[in-house]
């Protein structure tokens, strides 16, 4: 979905500015395409700041779910320098992210997860007037081993209620290098007599992922390891020796 900026602070002949993602459907690692046509409006101004972020919802900074007051930047793609931009010019730009694989997701088994957003941002800057306010929408989607987590959980009886994105460092996160972390949040099964939420975290990285279960853990997974029919026995025999009231 492309959008449009407009400098509304220099009147109505004021330049814009529209980005594309040419792919908005991605996974971590992967790389993520943009192209931004910047146009000049009535006359000649100067850009002094012209970027691209990858921002994420990050949950105690957006007042609801449909909140884009405050999102965290995880990455900025941004020229060096400012440029002049002539009255009626047109500049074409080309940019691509490198997906963190820590990456928060906004989709697992396809469908979207509740409470999860990430967007590429436009931000243009020109005499001091600063317009940062449209997102271009990005799907993330679950890497193959973290499908496979999702989907145990579920095949286990338990519901998953949403996604959490925090801005520190989580607990058992020694291998996390993404200042956020992103928890699922899932309601147990009635079998566990538990009314509590339990939060899982994936910390992935290009060959394996941490596994982490509410203050247990990480545990690592290998993908190429990857057994669905194992990895749901281990989680139901782990989660049950910790939680499980009988």
């Amino acid at each position: 979905m492309a959008f449009r900026t407009f400098l509304s602070a220099l009147g109505v002949n004021a330049p814009t500015a529209e980005t594309t993602v040419e792919n908005p459907d991605v996974r971590p690692g992967e790389e993520l395409r943009c192209r931004t046509v910047v146009k000049g409006g009535g006359a000649a101004v100067r850009v002094d700041r012209f970027a691209l972020e990858l921002v994420t919802r990050v949950e105690a900074r957006e007042p609801s779910d449909t909140g884009w007051s405050n999102p965290g930047v995880v990455d900025v793609s941004a020229l060096d320098e400012g440029f002049v931009l002539e009255a009626g010019q047109t500049l074409d730009f080309t940019t691509t992210f490198a997906v963190p694989w820590e990456m928060p997701l906004t989709h697992a088994l396809g469908m979207p997860l509740k409470g999860a957003r990430t967007a590429v941002r436009t931000v243009l800057e020109i005499d001091r007037a600063v317009d940062r306010g449209d997102f271009d929408e990005v799907r993330v989607h679950a890497l193959p081993a973290q499908d496979v987590f999702f989907q145990a959980y579920l095949d286990l009886g338990f519901r998953f209620d949403e996604a959490e994105v925090k801005d520190y460092v989580c607990t058992g996160g020694e291998n996390q290098t993404l200042r956020y972390c992103q928890e699922l949040e899932f309601w147990f099964p009635p079998e566990y007599r538990r009314e509590s939420q339990l939060e899982t975290l994936f910390i992935a990285r290009h060959d394996s992922l941490d596994l982490i279960t509410g203050s247990k853990g990480p545990y690592p997974f290998r993908y190429a390891d990857l057994d669905r029919e194992s990895w749901t026995a281990w989680l139901d025999e782990h989660l049950r020796s910790l939680w499980f009231r009988g």
